[in-house]
């Protein structure tokens, strides 16, 4: 089993700068991958980054070049940094992780972009 804790949201002006961090309750080493997806109100939920337990990564075309997904596994602690933010980037963002083909969440932190 992984609980996940997200953290880091809030409400930013557009051009601005967030860094989320999800925290997992084992050894993030351990996982097959972990991801970030959001999902605004009206739409469906959307994978933002992800990173493999080799540290591969994958980007939304969305988020190439202002995303950056990192790890610390002695923290067990993915990080998310976002930058020159839009209002568009606005939604609840939830952490995913998956192990041997399951899905654990996050109950997500919610980020909002003002124009």
């Amino acid at each position: 089993q992984v609980q996940l804790v997200e953290s880091g949201g809030g409400l930013v002006q557009a051009g601005g700068s967030l860094r989320l961090s999800c925290a997992a309750s084992r050894s993030i080493f351990s996982l097959n991958a972990m991801g970030w997806y959001r999902q605004a109100p009206g739409k469906q939920r959307e994978l933002v980054p992800s990173i493999t337990s080799d540290g591969s990564t994958n980007y939304a075309d969305s988020a190439k070049g202002r995303f950056t997904i990192s790890r610390d596994n002695a923290k067990n602690t993915v990080y998310l940094q976002m930058n020159s933010l839009k209002p568009e980037d606005t939604a609840r963002y939830s952490c995913n992780a998956v192990l041997y083909g399951m899905n654990w969440w996050g109950k997500g932190t919610l980020v909002t972009v003002s124009s």
